[in-house]
């Protein structure tokens, strides 16, 4: 069997793993001891992003005509490929804690929603919260004015509430003489 037909059934993973992904990042994973690429991957699962190493080629050629053709300059040494087709900032959320505990894991840089960003760049992706978070934050701050406002009226209804019953007594008063 020829090299080029063992390659293709690779080739054709990492295509069907990038297609309709929200987001890929690429990791230098050397130095990391066994212990921690299990934590990591275990993390990864979690949040629903798939974690694999891939050989460089084999990535580019399954990156030929899609977004992630930009991410073929970081294909240099060692490559893990973490992808995430719901929360774009998961996979760069979870490296980026994970790396602050496993020094030698280091983030390549990546494609979010499109977009190429470098190792800086995926930092700063990675500093993004999870959906959920974003829209609670969302959901307290529309919130917020509302239950105030509700606050005021309610105070302004039993303040002229106490402030009627004061003038019906003083006008009983007069009247009971």
């Amino acid at each position: 069997m020829a090299k080029v037909e063992l390659k293709q059934p690779v080739v054709k993973e990492i295509a069907e793993v990038v297609n309709g992904a929200q987001a890929a990042v690429l990791v230098d994973y050397r130095g990391l001891t066994v212990a921690e690429d299990t934590a990591l991957r275990k993390a990864l699962r979690a949040e629903g992003v798939s974690y694999k190493v891939y050989k460089n080629t084999m990535m580019k050629r399954a990156f030929e005509g899609t977004d992630f053709a930009q991410l073929d300059e970081l294909l240099d040494g060692p490559s893990a490929l973490a992808v995430s087709k719901e929360d774009p900032a998961a996979p760069a959320r979870v490296i980026a804690e994970f790396a602050k505990t496993a020094k030698a894991l280091s983030m390549k840089g990546g494609v979010v929603e499109g977009k190429f960003y470098d190792e800086n760049g995926i930092q700063a992706v990675a500093a993004i919260p999870p959906k959920d978070q974003l829209l609670s934050k969302l959901l307290g701050s529309m919130q917020s004015p509302i239950t105030n406002f509700a606050r005021v009226i309610k105070q302004i209804a039993e303040k002229n509430a106490e402030g009627g019953e004061a003038v019906s007594a003083e006008a009983e008063a007069p009247a009971a003489e």
